[in-house]
């Protein structure tokens, strides 16, 4: 509606001006002056007042409870409310999220949907820096030394000692590497070559009461699979969450495809699923992928237990965050779950066989692989290992996740707990003189300067330097033209920068994530470290109470 109304005024002015010129070369002049006058004021009340009526209606919806983020609730529909998107024929008669704001990077070094089962890692880390808001000297449970087995306690918080950490291998622990200040940075295990599982009592899914099932996530060490918004920390054992969102599909760049890793585990991820329903008096919400010709896995599709929910569009599409907005938005008081797909199996495998099944398939992926590629590995691997004679060595950036929002690591360190990807590209250490004037090598932007748009299936081959130094904090509307949200993510990190926690809320901070802001960080002309400011704001109002 915001748009339509300047355009509409612009076109009522210029039929004024017409009808004013016109007034003035006839002999009725003054009458037909007057009567412009006054139609184009009855047009301009008329216009102002449906606009504080849209206005009015969508606080009224919000405040309600029925607002549908994406769905236009204004009283005058526009061309794209009438014109329906083309829907894959698997969606008819489903619930279907159409974001029209978003942007893909197509990068070079997509994983090809084949495991190699030759790939194999050795050492394996658990990371308390991997989880939020965690003590950084845990209670460790181990020492140098120490053989394990795969579902073994690690260590545990200092400030919440019931939530548990487990290894995901049985092995020796070779070494526990620290950070500055002396906090835990690594637990490093060496991995036996037949995996050996702790043994755990069954449970009665059926006749259990939910202060049991509990109890038995937290002694299990699972627990801390388990994710809760705001702020993404670990879930809080002490409450019960207003809903469980889960994503189904990826939409970063060169992601893991979930519907291609879910083979041959539909039963634990549906188990998985029942044992969520049992943590929640709200509902367990799956996002699904509309953005394909085919269908996603039948894992997803013929789900039970849960509401499924189809999403179609530009990435961040496939953020869970995203999703939740366009499903539920989170206010102050909310709380919710959030789980990934494989942390989904290892809870329903941890119910059908009684053992912690760490196991994970990652995506090896970036132009500087020789062959980029699924592996079948374990939470935490080497990523050294996972990538031994298959980057290139010179010159290049390993990250654990996608390039948007993975962390940087080197081939000694390890793969963090929730990540599925391993992405390896260039490093952009080269001086590009005149890059901005005289633009010759293309690149993934949405900048005009590229005529990116006469090729959109073109895969880049992108390196990590960002053209560019920090500059002013302007405002240009980009980050609004790529987040499928109802917010004003530059207005927010303002708040954010200033320590004003009224209007930190007021702009949905907690609403938001790092991976939910790292587009905008992308296409930022003034080159701002978006997600680290996000992030600094999280932990003030998290602190705060």
């Amino acid at each position: 509606m915001k748009n339509r109304i300047p355009r509409l005024l612009l076109l009522f002015c210029f039929i004024f001006l017409a009808q004013l010129a016109h007034a003035q070369s006839g002999s009725a002049g003054s009458s037909y002056l007057i009567y412009s006058l006054l139609a184009v004021a009855v047009l301009v009340f008329f216009f102002i007042v449906i606009q504080v009526s849209d206005n009015l209606l969508a606080i009224e919806a919000k405040q309600s409870g029925i607002n549908q983020a994406g769905n236009n609730l204004s009283i005058i529909p526009g061309i794209n409310d009438l014109v329906a998107p083309r829907l894959p024929a698997y969606t008819t008669g489903k619930d279907v999220k159409v974001l029209k704001r978003g942007h893909d990077i197509l990068l070079e070094g997509e994983a090809v949907k084949q495991i190699d089962e030759s790939v194999k890692a050795r050492t394996f880390a658990v990371q308390p820096m991997n989880f939020v808001g965690l003590s950084p000297i845990p209670k460790l449970e181990v020492e140098v030394g120490q053989n394990v087995k795969a579902g073994d306690i690690v260590f545990w918080d200092k400030k919440n000692p019931a939530v548990k950490f487990a290894t995901a291998v049985s092995g020796e622990v070779i070494a526990v590497n620290r950070a500055a200040k002396r906090a835990v940075s690594e637990v490093v295990i060496l991995a036996d070559n037949d995996q050996k599982y702790r043994e755990y009592p069954a449970f009665d899914l059926e006749n259990g009461s939910r202060e049991e099932l509990v109890s038995y996530l937290l002694d299990s060490g699972a627990w801390p699979l388990i994710r809760q918004r705001p702020f993404n920390v670990v879930a809080d054992h002490n409450i019960t969450p207003k809903n469980i969102f889960i994503s189904t599909f990826d939409s970063a760049p060169l992601a893991a495809e979930s519907s291609f890793i879910i083979a041959g585990k539909e039963q634990a991820f549906q188990k998985g699923l029942d044992v969520l329903n049992k943590l929640t008096n709200g509902t367990v919400h799956l996002g699904l992928d509309a953005r394909g010709e085919n269908a996603p896995a039948k894992a997803f599709v013929d789900a039970e237990g849960v509401e499924v929910h189809y999403f179609k569009g530009k990435h961040p599409s496939g953020n869970v965050g995203v999703q939740i907005h366009h499903i539920d938005p989170i206010s102050s008081n909310d709380k919710v779950w959030t789980l990934g797909v494989q942390d989904v199996v290892t809870l329903g495998t941890l119910f059908a066989e009684g053992r912690f099944d760490g196991e994970r398939i990652v995506a090896l992926t970036g132009a500087q692989l020789k062959e980029p590629k699924y592996v079948r590995t374990y939470i935490g691997a080497n990523i050294g290992e996972l990538l031994k004679h298959n980057a290139n060595e010179d010159n290049v950036r390993i990250v654990s996740g996608d390039v948007l929002s993975g962390k940087q690591k080197t081939t000694e360190q390890f793969l963090n707990i929730f990540d599925d990807q391993i992405t390896v590209l260039e490093e952009g250490n080269y001086h590009e003189m005149f890059g901005w004037l005289i633009p010759i090598a293309p690149r993934p932007t949405i900048s005009n300067t590229f005529p990116n748009f006469l090729y959109p299936d073109y895969r880049f081959e992108a390196d990590t330097n960002t053209h560019g130094e920090q500059r002013a904090f302007v405002v240009t509307g980009q980050y609004e033209k790529v987040l499928p949200m109802d917010i004003y993510p530059q207005h927010l990190m303002k708040a954010i920068l200033v320590n004003d926690f009224e209007r930190m809320e007021g702009l949905g901070i907690y609403e938001l994530e790092e991976e939910d802001i790292a587009l905008c960080e992308f296409v930022c002309t003034s080159k701002q470290p978006l997600q680290k400011i996000l992030r600094q704001g999280l932990d003030l109002v998290r602190e705060q109470g």
